[in-house]
């Protein structure tokens, strides 16, 4: 599995520098590829046993906050960057926002409408009870594919008055261009992925 260049105005530090090597050498050691899920030809590169691993979650988490900068809060969306999203807000010191599918939530809510690529899909955020205006927030996930899901979560948040300053991933799928998508729309925003594939 090939290391992810980080972008240039992410700059390094010891601490995030050494878990990006410790979460790439977990991810080899403990990544489990399934063929044929979730659909015959697909190879599916499964993360579940590197996040259960204690060394290999650590890693990852502090890894994630690579090049970051300040943030106020950390959203997760539905539902494995929920996992990351707590656990990162714990490692930087702020609280967290779980990004929800549609339907999951009590109203009131925000709510966005997207598409995927086999249909159409909702995403929630509280719209009382968590006022997010002017609020600096890292966007967390496990894996960055078309794109899509991130930039509904990205605009979702911006509606709610929020600035996302950053996507953090465990593994970016190069090859489906959600880097060029989230690029169009959050120019200014970096993603920074511990590894690619």
């Amino acid at each position: 599995m090939p290391d992810d260049p980080m972008p240039d105005d992410l700059t390094p530090d010891t601490a995030t520098g050494d878990a990006l090597a410790r979460a790439r050498t977990a991810i080899a050691e403990h990544g489990r590829m399934v063929a044929d899920f979730p659909a015959p030809g697909i190879d599916f590169k499964d993360l579940t046993p590197v996040l259960a691993d204690p060394d290999g979650l650590s890693a990852i988490v502090t890894a994630l906050t690579h090049g970051c900068g300040s943030v106020d809060l950390v959203a997760g969306i539905d539902a494995r960057g929920f996992l990351l999203g707590g656990a990162v807000a714990r490692e930087l010191g702020v609280g967290t926002l779980a990004v929800r599918k549609g339907g999951k939530l009590p109203p009131p809510v925000y709510s966005i409408d997207y598409d995927l690529e086999y249909g159409s899909a909702r995403l929630e955020i509280p719209a009382s009870g968590i006022d997010i205006t002017g609020s600096r927030v890292l966007l967390v996930d496990d894996v960055l594919a078309t794109g899509g899901t991130v930039v509904a979560a990205a605009e979702l948040l911006r509606r709610a008055g929020a600035e996302v300053i950053g996507v953090a991933v465990i593994m970016e799928i190069a090859a489906l261009g959600g880097r060029a998508r989230i690029a169009d729309g959050f120019a200014d925003v970096p993603v920074h992925a511990v590894t690619s594939d």
